[in-house]
């Protein structure tokens, strides 16, 4: 917009129509002071100001818009009909006018000087926002610099403060600072440490590294100036990105000499022990076999005396009346005890030969049940007994041992039944996640749960660490035949087979034997039960 100022109504009219028939915005003040009242409140790109005014002239006025700094740039181009002489043309130009026109104006001439001085401020101004704004960036720059330089200067005060050899590199790979640590492996920066023979140099890890972009980290050996000597050192040098680049690399050496030294002397004492404790896994195994061979000979050795006892017993038993009643108990004591006595020996003989399978096979266990309850159909039909099975999947086991088990736990389930009321003995199974008798059910789980239940006398929980011990009895051998040994079997056996087992009850509420096997043995678990086998075979 165009200020004209000038105390002729008619000169502003004239002017004004002749700015705008060129599409200027025009304003005018009739005064001096009028017109700096404007120009306080409003922006102008170029002022005419009429020389001879009363009260203020135009000389005044542009004296007075040089101390205002809104106003101080905007040209002004001074208008005079009287004051043509040189001191009156100098005294405007000194009080801040660009130009001096005098009346009358020629139209054409004052257009063209109007647009060159509009054109003029108009790039002075775009001139003045492109130097703020450098000034702007300058500030920032220096800001960031400022910025940068103290993070620099805190870097550096935390690699100063580390025990490691630590040093930064740009983004090319140029190393720009090694704190004082770096100075005992090398002379100066520009140097690497030197790596012990047969290792890769560090400069070609560290290029490889840099072209990479990607993180290194070994383990290599550089030579101590001081001592002369090489120090195993873990080397670990990292790329700091910004806005996805990497613009710096920050590398530590880790002094690791005294736990290389200590792992490897860890490494030495791990493998005597492992040889200490093969040499005695051998002498085990040796005694093992040594208890097994004594369990065969000495259950035979056992059986021949006992058999005599047995027969002889019988025999003087049945050669005496029915009413002696003097001798007739001692003997059927004899009979008894030499009966017992034989049912014991074949329990433990039975129990140490567990340490040595027959392999394992997938076996049907419904079939195997099948067989164990043909085998005590007398026991069931003179008890009464009802068996509910539910279809059980194929497992590899070692058949037979796991045949002792349904048996011994079946067998119980019968004994220690109500005199008053028929067994009933349920057989249920689940897969499950993992091996847990409390594991949740899993349709694709490789573990099987088996739960065998009755209705019998039960036991209270609190003895049932007691049951799994070879040779505790919860009952007195009057009420419940047996050596104490069977759920022992059991135990060991599932335990054998990587399995868990365990049981619930409560007095006169039923038992209920819980074991969970896995459906497939492991290969390692092969190949040991084969090398025991054949460990107690070539013995």
């Amino acid at each position: 917009m165009i200020l004209i100022v000038d105390d002729k109504p008619e000169n502003i009219l004239s002017l004004k129509k002749t700015l705008e028939l060129y599409k200027f915005q025009v304003d005018s003040a009739s005064s001096g002071e009028e017109a700096l009242k404007k120009i306080l409140k409003t922006s102008y790109t170029l002022i005419i100001l009429d020389v001879q005014m009363p009260s203020m002239d135009g000389f005044e006025v542009a004296e007075a818009l040089s101390g205002y700094s809104k106003a101080r740039d905007i040209p002004i181009i001074f208008l005079s009909a009287v004051n043509k002489d040189k001191k009156f043309i100098t005294r405007g130009y000194d009080s801040g006018g660009v130009d001096y026109i005098t009346k009358p104006v020629d139209p054409d001439i004052l257009i063209m000087k109007v647009k060159s001085f509009y054109r003029m401020y108009q790039q002075t101004q775009e001139l003045n926002i492109v130097q703020q704004s450098l000034r702007d960036e300058v500030e920032v720059r220096k800001q960031a610099q400022q910025a940068l330089d103290k993070k620099v200067k805190e870097l550096h005060t935390i690699l100063e403060s580390l025990p490691q050899i630590a040093f930064t590199a740009t983004a090319d790979g140029r190393i720009e600072y090694a704190n004082q640590h770096w100075f005992r492996y090398s002379p100066n920066m520009s140097v690497m440490p030197q790596t012990a023979a047969g290792e890769s140099s560090l400069d070609e890890d560290l290029q490889l590294a840099f072209r990479s972009g990607k993180l290194l980290e070994k383990e290599t050996y550089i030579k101590d100036l001081r001592e002369g000597k090489y120090r195993c050192h873990l080397l670990r040098v990292t790329p700091m990105h910004e806005d996805g680049q990497t613009v710096k690399w920050i590398g530590t050496f880790t002094d690791i000499s005294h736990q290389k030294q200590a792992n490897e002397i860890l490494e030495q004492k791990v493998q005597e022990r492992t040889e200490e404790l093969s040499l005695i896994n051998k002498s085990l195994e040796e005694s093992n076999h040594d208890l097994q061979q004594f369990a065969s000979v000495a259950s035979h050795d056992l059986k021949e005396p006992l058999r005599k006892i047995h027969l002889f017993g019988a025999m003087l038993r049945d050669k005496f009346p029915d009413d002696n009643e003097d001798i007739r108990p001692f003997l059927n004591r004899i009979v008894y005890s030499s009966n017992r006595m034989t049912r014991l020996i074949n329990d433990l003989l039975n129990f140490s030969r567990l340490s040595v399978s027959n392999g394992f096979e997938i076996t049907d266990i419904n079939q195997l049940i099948n067989e164990i309850l043909s085998d005590l159909e007398l026991t069931i039909e003179e008890k009464k007994a009802r068996f509910v099975v539910s279809e059980i999947p194929q497992i590899e086991v070692v058949p037979g041992q796991i045949r002792q088990v349904f048996q011994n736990i079946i067998s119980n389930a019968l004994k220690f039944s109500k005199n008053d009321t028929p067994p009933e003995i349920h057989i249920n199974t689940e897969l499950v996640a993992y091996c847990d008798v409390n594991a949740p059910t899993d349709a694709d789980g490789q573990y099987c749960r088996i739960t065998i239940s009755d209705n019998g006398i039960g036991f209270d929980e609190q003895y049932l660490p007691k049951i799994f011990t070879i040779f505790q009895r919860l009952h007195t051998m009057d009420r419940y035949e047996g050596t104490g040994i069977g759920l022992a079997i059991a135990k060991k056996v599932i335990e054998r087979h990587d399995g868990t087992l365990t049981a619930k009850s409560r007095l006169n509420e039923g038992s209920s034997f819980i074991f969970v096997l896995p459906l497939r043995q492991t290969e390692s678990k092969k190949q040991q039960e084969g090398a025991w086998r054949e460990s107690f075979q070539n013995g």
